[in-house]
């Protein structure tokens, strides 16, 4: 009997434990998967804390997963996947295929949506199922350690930016923080051809603003509040909210142009402080944007390679998932931990 590796937790809140399952074949439609490399999310805390309906324990989190087929499911080759292939899984894990935004061809809010870690055992493991539809084939010149998180902060910052109002050669984009998504989405905005701000808290961290590519630095802690120096700047196009902060997200609104977006990707649950008056009188939007579907991560990761863009990260050992884990809890990570299994 052959077995692979797990990081689990038996409890919600729990500490993760390394364990041996045994390996097991693919079912038709799906691939086993034998993962080099999955990056840890602060969304990986909703399954570990059991904090979403149908989250069943122990449970193996884990959905910026990037590996190589090593196994194929009945139906598979058909879809065109080989033994071999590199492949990436992010939070977009599957869908139903029947359900009505799958027929209308809006797979990422199928309303049964197969997230790893939640429909199924994640990434924090060396080995994981998933369905073919869930598969993003990984570029030539993409380490593994860098496709995982592309697979979820990658494509939730490149897909949002992209299906925005902005166009290339002169609209002012600003990017609300510097961690995880907000240091790719720096580098993406400047990459498309925005004139990007970064907005971030403390004068000490402009010139690694400048580093990833932006144009202008705010320090939300000066003098001059976010909104002002937004619109000194000539009033920002689209603002790109990858910091989980609902008062830090409010406080750009007033620095948006006219039909102007505020798009929201850092998770929070606090409301929003924006009158209705803030957004009427200047035609502006406030809207969120969902991660991406596997075509999606396809396209992050070539664009990534085209101009040269990739996370910051942190390799760690899957057997020390629990101190990487508690590491990016703490918002020690810069900017991204990622277990692997070399």
């Amino acid at each position: 009997m052959s077995t692979y590796r797990v990081a689990q937790v038996t409890s919600p809140g729990g500490g993760f434990e390394l364990v041996e399952r045994e390996v097991r074949q693919p079912g038709p439609g799906h691939v086993r998967i034998a993962v080099e490399a999955c990056g840890i999310c602060h969304s990986d805390a909703l399954f570990v804390d059991g904090a979403l309906p149908g989250v069943t324990f122990p449970e193996v989190p884990g959905h910026e997963i990037a590996g190589r087929i090593a196994a194929l499911g009945e139906g598979a080759a058909e879809r065109d996947w080989q033994v071999g292939d590199r492949v990436a899984v992010g939070w977009f894990g599957g869908s139903c295929g029947w359900c009505k935004p799958c027929r209308q061809g809006d797979f990422i809010m199928c309303v049964r949506l197969q997230v790893p870690g939640w429909a199924y055992d994640g990434g924090f493991a060396e080995q994981v199922i998933a369905p073919v539809d869930a598969l993003a084939r990984i570029p030539e010149g993409l380490a593994a350690a860098d496709a995982g998180p592309m697979a979820c902060a990658g494509v939730t910052t490149f897909n949002a930016l992209r299906h925005t109002d902005a166009r290339p050669g002169g609209d002012l984009v600003a990017v609300l923080g510097l961690g995880g998504l907000g240091h790719l989405g720096v580098q993406y905005a400047a990459a498309m051809g925005f004139e990007t701000v970064a907005v971030a808290r403390g004068a000490e961290k402009a010139d690694f603003a400048r580093e990833l590519g932006a144009h202008h630095y705010v320090d939300s802690t000066s003098d001059t509040s976010v909104a002002e120096a937004l619109q000194a700047l000539g009033g920002a196009k689209v603002v790109l909210a990858t910091a989980g902060n609902s008062a830090a997200m409010s406080a750009t609104v007033d620095g948006l142009a006219p039909r102007g977006q505020l798009v929201a990707i850092g998770a929070t649950t606090e409301p929003l402080d924006i009158s209705p008056v803030q957004l009427l009188m200047a035609g502006r939007e406030v809207k969120g944007h969902p991660s991406g579907t596997s075509q999606d991560v396809q396209d992050t990761m070539e664009f990534s390679v085209l101009h040269g863009i990739r996370p910051m990260s942190e390799s760690v050992p899957l057997a020390d998932a629990e101190a990487a884990y508690r590491k990016m809890l703490a918002g020690e990570a810069r900017f991204r931990m990622v277990l692997t299994t070399g």
